[in-house]
Protein backbone atom coordinates (compact mmCIF):
# COMPACT_ATOMS: atom_id res chain seq x y z
CA UNK A 1 0.00 0.00 0.00
CA UNK A 2 1.37 3.36 -0.88
CA UNK A 3 1.50 6.01 1.95
CA UNK A 4 2.18 9.57 2.06
CA UNK A 5 3.01 12.22 4.53
CA UNK A 6 2.60 16.23 3.74
CA UNK A 7 4.61 18.66 4.65
CA UNK A 8 4.46 22.79 4.35
CA UNK A 9 6.79 25.10 5.64
CA UNK A 10 5.04 28.69 6.49
CA UNK A 11 7.43 31.77 6.76
CA UNK A 12 4.86 32.72 9.63
CA UNK A 13 5.57 32.01 13.19
CA UNK A 14 1.99 31.00 14.26
CA UNK A 15 0.14 29.36 11.14
CA UNK A 16 -3.92 28.32 11.26
CA UNK A 17 -5.72 26.14 9.90
CA UNK A 18 -5.81 28.10 7.06
CA UNK A 19 -2.38 27.91 6.43
CA UNK A 20 -2.91 23.77 6.10
CA UNK A 21 -5.69 24.32 3.51
CA UNK A 22 -3.80 21.98 0.85
CA UNK A 23 -3.21 19.39 3.30
CA UNK A 24 -6.19 19.10 4.23
CA UNK A 25 -7.26 18.98 0.81
CA UNK A 26 -4.44 16.12 0.18
CA UNK A 27 -6.05 14.47 3.51
CA UNK A 28 -9.61 14.05 1.88
CA UNK A 29 -8.52 13.20 -1.21
CA UNK A 30 -5.97 10.09 -0.20
CA UNK A 31 -7.80 8.78 2.72
CA UNK A 32 -6.11 5.95 5.10
CA UNK A 33 -3.49 6.83 2.54
CA UNK A 34 -2.18 10.14 4.13
CA UNK A 35 -0.22 9.18 6.96
CA UNK A 36 1.83 12.01 8.13
CA UNK A 37 1.51 15.99 7.84
CA UNK A 38 2.84 18.62 9.35
CA UNK A 39 3.46 22.41 8.72
CA UNK A 40 7.04 23.23 9.53
CA UNK A 41 7.15 27.10 11.21
CA UNK A 42 9.20 29.75 12.69
CA UNK A 43 7.64 29.80 15.98
CA UNK A 44 8.44 28.11 19.08
CA UNK A 45 5.61 25.70 19.95
CA UNK A 46 3.86 22.69 18.34
CA UNK A 47 -0.19 22.67 17.97
CA UNK A 48 -2.80 20.97 15.97
CA UNK A 49 -4.21 22.80 13.65
CA UNK A 50 -7.15 19.77 12.27
CA UNK A 51 -7.51 16.43 11.90
CA UNK A 52 -4.32 14.16 11.28
CA UNK A 53 -2.68 17.99 10.84
CA UNK A 54 0.14 19.23 13.60
CA UNK A 55 2.26 22.70 13.26
CA UNK A 56 5.78 22.38 14.33
CA UNK A 57 8.54 24.77 14.76
CA UNK A 58 10.94 24.40 11.94
CA UNK A 59 13.80 23.80 13.96
CA UNK A 60 11.95 20.53 15.38
CA UNK A 61 14.03 19.18 12.68
CA UNK A 62 17.82 19.37 14.25
CA UNK A 63 16.84 19.84 17.59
Amino acid sequence: MNRVVGIEVKASSAPTAHSAKHLMWLRDELGDKFIGRIVLHTGPHSYPLDAKIVAAPIATLWS
